[in-house]
């Protein structure tokens, strides 16, 4: 597949099917990836995967935890800015739209909205957990080669015929996905895929 197919054929996919993916294919599209530039080769991206058994624990817990906290834990960065102006906030408002028509949820179906956003505290059933994070000490720059490596994870995915969804969402859940992975302090989870 060419870099130009993988990126028109790029979807943030949320719907997956109960197939398992191997884990050498997890791993060289990880392998493959790790090309993505940074500034001074800092390479500053950490990852972690859960997939089978340990997946399915981490998602337990996280279920167990939205009855009682359906918004998380808060977040530890803003995942949008405050007072985001147009266009931005018109092309946000226009995703959502979108995606809710896509799936068959009215605007006024509260609760189908909620159960949708829901979804994403289980990947929307992906057999395959990434999640990214980076080291507190890293700026702004080095934010963008983290952008950086996730573009080529996902664009490395699709040349293995595989989808995904990029989730900053998971930034809500940062206290535990940080606990369950053993992730040091040092590092800030960004988000999850």
């Amino acid at each position: 597949m060419k870099v130009s197919q993988a990126l028109k054929s790029r979807i943030t996919c949320r719907a997956f099917l109960d197939k398992p993916v191997p884990e050498a294919a997890v791993r060289q599209i990880l392998e493959e990836a790790k090309y993505a530039p940074s500034g001074g080769n800092l390479q500053p991206w950490h990852v972690y995967v859960l997939t089978g058994a340990k997946l399915t624990e981490f998602l337990s817990i996280i279920e167990t935890k939205q009855k009682d906290a359906p918004f998380g834990e808060g977040t530890e960065y803003d995942i949008y800015p405050k007072g985001l102006s147009d266009p931005y906030k018109a092309r946000r408002f226009k995703c959502g739209e979108d995606m809710y028509a896509t799936i068959g949820v009215p605007r006024d179906d509260k609760a189908g909205r909620l159960q949708q956003f829901a979804r994403n505290f289980r990947f929307f059933d992906a057999p395959v957990a990434l999640f990214f994070a980076i080291d507190r000490q890293m700026g702004l720059g080095q934010w963008s080669d983290l952008g950086m490596f996730i573009q080529s994870v996902m664009l490395a995915a699709r040349e293995h015929g595989l989808h995904t969804a990029p989730q900053e969402a998971w930034a809500i859940w940062y206290k535990t996905v940080s606990e369950f992975v053993a992730m040091p302090e040092n590092l800030m989870l960004f988000c999850g895929m």
